[in-house]
């Protein structure tokens, strides 16, 4: 039988890293998932769920080689001393399951670890301030110092092969270690060999990945993950110069290169910011003419033509990712079979990093499976058949109500779907028409098409049903994803009962300018007390289309929440670039004709702004009166609310409690109750 040739087969030829070989050239690359340590078996699943789907390698995360590199309170991996050991070989066991190679990021992470937990002494090139939180000051590492980094880093890559990785990583990226630190003339002011010149500042690195060659023996393949431009132009290192000096110096010495951007906010990027797939390349381009060492790179590549590209081109050996293999870990497998259709594209919303960022099991909006491998055994390619029901009715085609379809269509049910609008999508479908949200259009269309090519799934719009439509349809059970609205009258987390309005007042929600309503003439006024993303988005819209607007937030920063999901600088930037007027730690405490009434947060004070229009971005109201109505008639054996009528939180929590529904529809409530999820519960040394 002869395999007919595909444009995506480059994608499938085995590379050799150093002693060991990756079957494919799809490579996850390290990320954090909020489990490490603390969790290692959900880690050892999520991980061992990646290989299953055809990634050839699968890294972990960041690993703490010592004490004085803690990362706590967030659950990072560790490697201090053997005890260890077992955890992680959950891990590997879980990924050479499925034949992948199974990598380690070792990480000495330096000023930016405040070591919290141990309160051991931060280490740096030179005296500086640690980066997260409020901690004692980093001291300037001596030679004995650097002798002992040495040490923990040979004595971590030796239990690293005992715990069965077949990669060990020397990390100088993100402006997050101390071999990075070293690198940058920012961070390191030293005047002894191993500070002033680049070749000096090299140094640290060049030994490390020396030091990790020999423990490896040959066994291991050795990568090195380098941050080659710090985006910040000449006041940092630039790929084209400094970059480019350090490739040139270690051409050859790693087993493979991992090159990104730093830091961390440049290299995951949102597609609010930088909406283009594979945005990184042009700053790696050059290091494949440097090397002959494999080269992977990311940059959020979500289509199998533009990897397959940049491998032909000779710009890259290894298809490097992330959060697309966390939007859909089966990518690998999916090109291969050629169900190019059925991939899951990762919409660039870093949820995923916002969990990490909150120190909580990794989640993402596409996949509502990621992080419940293990605790829920949830896979995100099957579901368990029906039951002995045989149809359903899903009231609502937002992220929810599309979720839920999905699901109980592919466990076999007859699926009804009605939407009361013209069209599909309920808020991914309104939100995706904002500034720089249109990819997030990504959950709709993934969903829509699988729904759309089943014939047990029948689809109405123009639909909207009360109580008597649903009886009429006899369908016994009945999921109501009937959304939420936004509040009018400004109540939220600051104004529990609303604020003062008076008669006569352009007053609007985000659902109006959504509607295409535009603000009446004067000032915009738009009122955040919601601390979302979503008053940024219309602050930047607005302004863009021409109004002049004045951005209100009873918190002390726009925006706060895209902190967790690395945009907040960005955010600002972007509304001050605008001539948007911010005024921080204020209360909209009123309403008038030509003027809105705040009142500081604090103290309290009083002061008034123009105001001709007022937006207010405050809290949602659940839309449950058809529930309402429903529940607990005795032609009904089954009526549930989901999504934002259930709770109004993220799109990515909505498409969760469409899937967590579908996929509990017929267990016993009982066993729902006792089963929510396992916990690792840690264990009592004797």
């Amino acid at each position: 039988m002869t395999t007919r040739a595909t444009p995506y087969d480059i994608l499938f030829e085995p590379v050799r890293i150093g002693p060991v070989t990756a079957r494919n050239r799809f490579y996850q690359v390290p990320h954090c998932n909020g489990m490490g340590y603390q969790r290692p078996r959900a880690e050892a699943a999520m991980r061992g769920m990646k290989a299953e789907g055809g990634w050839a390698v699968v890294c972990n995360q960041e690993t703490e080689i010592h004490p004085t590199s803690d990362l706590s309170p967030f659950a990072e991996g560790r490697l201090w001393d053997d005890r260890d050991i077992p955890g992680l070989r959950l891990m590997t066991d879980a990924i050479h399951a499925h034949g992948s190679l199974a990598g380690i990021e070792l990480a000495h992470n330096g000023s930016h670890a405040p070591n919290l937990l141990s309160r051991a002494p931060a280490l740096a090139p030179s005296d500086s301030i640690v980066d997260a939180g409020f901690a004692p000051q980093a001291r300037a590492m001596d030679k004995e110092d650097i002798r002992n980094l040495r040490r923990w880093h040979r004595d971590a890559a030796r239990r690293a092969m005992k715990a069965g990785f077949d990669i060990i990583y020397v990390y100088a990226g993100h402006h997050m270690t101390i071999p990075h630190h070293f690198l940058l003339p920012q961070h390191n002011d030293r005047m002894d060999e191993y500070g002033g010149s680049l070749e000096n500042r090299v140094r640290l690195t060049r030994e490390l990945l020396e030091d990790t060659l020999e423990i490896a023996e040959g066994k291991c393949g050795v990568a090195f993950r380098f941050a080659i431009d710090e985006m910040q132009g000449t006041d940092g290192m630039q790929a084209e110069e400094e970059g480019r000096g350090v490739v040139e110096l270690l051409a050859e010495l790693p087993d493979l290169w991992d090159v990104n951007v730093a830091d961390w906010p440049n290299d995951s990027q949102t597609t609010r910011f930088q909406p283009e797939d594979g945005y990184q390349t042009k700053y790696l381009e050059a290091v494949k003419q440097i090397t002959s060492k494999p080269v992977v790179g990311v940059g959020r590549f979500t289509s199998p033509d533009m990897m397959a590209s940049l491998v032909r081109k000779g710009v890259l050996d290894m298809i490097g990712a992330a959060r697309p293999s966390i939007s859909d870990p089966f990518l690998p497998k999916k090109i291969e079979e050629g169900r190019i259709d059925q991939i899951r594209e990762c919409i660039g919303c870093n949820i995923c990093v916002s969990a990490d960022s909150q120190g909580v099991p990794i989640r993402c909006t596409q996949n509502p499976t990621m992080g419940e491998e293990w605790r829920r055994g949830w896979h995100p390619e099957t579901i368990g058949a029906k039951g002995r029901e045989e149809a359903a009715l899903v009231v609502g085609s937002g992220p929810a109500g599309l979720e839920c379809a999905m699901q109980l269509a592919r466990r076999g049910y007859h699926v009804t779907l009605a939407e009361a609008g013209k069209e599909l999508g309920g808020r991914v479908r309104r939100e995706a028409g904002l500034n720089g949200l249109a990819a997030w259009g990504r959950v709709m269309d993934y969903r829509l098409g699988d729904l759309q090519q089943r014939g047990n799934v029948d689809i109405f719009t123009d639909s909207p049903l009360g109580r008597d439509e649903v009886l009429e349809l006899g369908v016994p059970n009945v999921f109501l994803a009937t959304g939420a609205r936004w509040r009018r009258d400004g109540q939220g987390r600051t104004a529990r009962f609303g604020i003062e309005i008076a008669d006569e007042t352009m007053v609007m929600t985000p659902d109006d300018v959504m509607d295409g309503i535009r603000p009446g003439p004067g000032p915009l006024v738009i009122y955040d007390d919601d601390h979302g993303y979503l008053a940024g988005v219309l602050a930047t819209q607005l302004a863009d289309q021409g109004c002049e607007v004045t951005f209100v937030t009873t918190a002390n920063m726009v925006s706060p929440f895209t902190e967790l999901t690395l945009e907040q600088g960005r955010v600002q930037k972007s509304l001050l670039e605008r001539g948007v007027t911010i005024l921080t730690a204020q209360a909209v405490a009123g309403v008038e004709t030509s003027v809105c009434r705040l009142a500081c947060v604090y103290t309290g004070q009083t002061s008034e702004i123009d105001c001709g229009t007022a937006l207010l971005v405050t809290r949602r109201d659940r839309v449950t009166s058809l529930y309402d109505e429903l529940r607990g008639h005795p032609d009904l054996s089954h009526v549930e609310l989901i999504g934002d009528a259930a709770a109004p939180g993220l799109i990515a929590d909505a498409v969760y409690s469409g899937h967590r529904a579908a996929r509990n529809f017929e267990r016993p409530a009982e066993e729902v109750e006792q089963e929510y999820f396992r916990r690792e519960i840690t264990a009592i040394e004797g």
